[in-house]
């Protein structure tokens, strides 16, 4: 099957936009599936049949490249374009059931209003509407039809939408959250955390002996050789012939051939190692051979080498702190747990009302630091949603936050400088559009869950899977 390239940038915009605004209608939230067995119809929304002609037409419509289709085939690539389509016949089912129209005349005056097809002069050239047509490898017919949908989705939009003009108060609001400054006072935490050199070698082994199931890791035992050219066929170069030896040591491999009378036969040497467990600073090969140890007999090329490997033994067992490697993971698990640990005592005690301003100031002798945000956007010093947290919280608010490199502070509010916004401002329209977008956005989720009730949806998974066999 041919898979046209017709979907340009404005396009996929258009898709995912209607794939937004319809969430509820993806893949997940269908219906219990056809009980008929008719092959011809991949979906069903209420009465209206969704056909295999129908998907077939909107992949080929999609933009969606034959090979990328198949090579996500396993990945629900098909559900997902069905899903869109699904979406959009659902939007076209709305449209019909509000009557919307728009004329050919207008359709025709969109067309020359669009800057993409202006002369020098400013005026539409035909000429230049062709011109892209022809580039765009798309007929005249089917740009206007996808043209005339877009117009069609967008009045049914606006119209659920219709009347979502904010008031002054709810404008001057959004204004005050986003640009009120908040002056605040907070201690940095990490000094009062227990440093790692202060752990004990006894909180170790209690640790250790705690979380005893979790901290087990997997010891093994193997052996392994390396298969060159030189080593195999007596050059340093790789040709045919070495390349023959390798598909024989695999052959062997397959048919059950132990790891000794493979490397015996090809006059290898092998390597043994005990006791091995992961390690950064270990050789490349036994990083790699600890990796795919699930697999217990095998060989994989490395670098220069090929590497046979068999993996005789593999035991779970305690972390062992004479291992200078172990003791420091586990040190560093340790005092991540202290540093936990403290966080969540004072958060219980912020919770339960029994940490005050007078504690606040008690445990950050010397160390409270003031600092100004200038607005609910300020993440020069804070991460992003630990600012807009301080936003939501009232005067003398005592909380924890963090900063991008997660080093964690005690906050405290302590005063807002209101911003007042006045009619006149030049950010009155700029504000007063966002909150419009906001209330209308509010507005589209409830006319989205408005359509979940009116429309059920089936999907016929014997057609989905005919349609998949086409790509495969």
């Amino acid at each position: 099957m041919k898979i046209g390239s017709y979907l340009n940038k404005s396009r996929i915009g258009g898709l995912i936009l209607i794939i937004v605004i319809i969430i509820a209608f993806g893949f997940g939230g269908f219906g219990g599936g056809f009980l008929s067995n008719n092959q011809n119809n991949v979906a069903k929304i209420n009465k209206t049949n969704v056909t295999t002609q129908d998907l077939i037409n909107y992949i080929n419509q999609s933009g969606v490249s034959q090979q990328v289709i198949q090579e996500n085939i396993n990945n629900n690539v098909i559900e997902e374009l069905l899903s869109g389509l699904v979406s959009v016949t659902l939007l076209g089912l709305e449209i019909d059931d509000f009557n919307i129209k728009i004329s050919q005349n207008s359709l025709s005056e969109k067309i020359k209003l669009n800057k993409n097809f202006y002369n020098d002069d400013g005026k539409f050239e035909r000429l230049k509407y062709e011109k892209f047509l022809l580039e765009n490898n798309i007929s005249a017919p089917l740009f206007e039809k996808r043209l005339k949908d877009r117009e069609l989705q967008k009045k049914l939009f606006d119209l659920v939408g219709a009347g979502s003009v904010s008031p002054k108060f709810l404008v001057n609001k959004l204004y005050e959250t986003e640009n009120t400054s908040l002056n605040i006072e907070f201690i940095n935490l990490d000094k009062f955390y227990k440093k790692s050199n202060e752990i004990t070698e006894e909180e170790l082994i209690k640790f250790i002996d705690e979380n005893d199931d979790q901290l087990k890791v997997e010891y093994i035992d193997f052996k392994y050789a390396l298969l060159n050219p030189l080593n195999l066929i007596g050059v340093d170069e790789f040709n045919q012939d070495f390349f023959d030896k390798i598909d024989q040591v695999e052959n062997n491999i397959l048919n059950g051939i132990e790891f000794d009378d493979i490397i015996s036969k090809l006059n290898l040497n092998a390597k043994k190692i005990e006791d091995y467990k992961y390690s950064e600073t270990s050789d490349e090969i036994l990083k790699k051979i600890y990796s795919v140890r699930a697999n217990n007999f095998d060989i994989f090329e490395n670098s220069e080498n090929y590497v046979i490997y068999k993996i005789e033994n593999l035991e779970m067992k305690k972390p062992d702190l004479s291992d200078e490697q172990t003791k420091k993971e586990i040190l560093k698990l340790v005092t991540q747990k202290n540093k936990f640990d403290y966080n969540r005592s004072l958060l219980e005690k912020i919770r339960d009302r029994s940490f005050t301003e007078e504690d606040f100031i008690n445990l950050g002798t010397n160390e409270i630091q003031s600092l100004k945000l200038n607005s609910i956007k300020d993440n020069k010093k804070f991460e992003i949603n630990s600012v807009q947290m301080l936003y939501s919280l009232p005067l003398k608010s005592i909380t924890l936050i963090n900063d991008e490199n997660d080093n964690i502070y005690l906050a405290k509010i302590n005063s807002y400088d209101n911003a007042n916004l006045q009619i006149s401002s030049e950010d009155y329209d700029q504000y007063s559009s966002k909150e419009n977008t906001r209330i209308k956005n509010g507005i589209l989720k409830t006319y989205d869950l408005f359509l979940n009730q009116k429309y059920n949806v089936d999907i016929n998974q014997a057609a989905i899977n005919n349609v998949k066999n086409l790509f495969q």
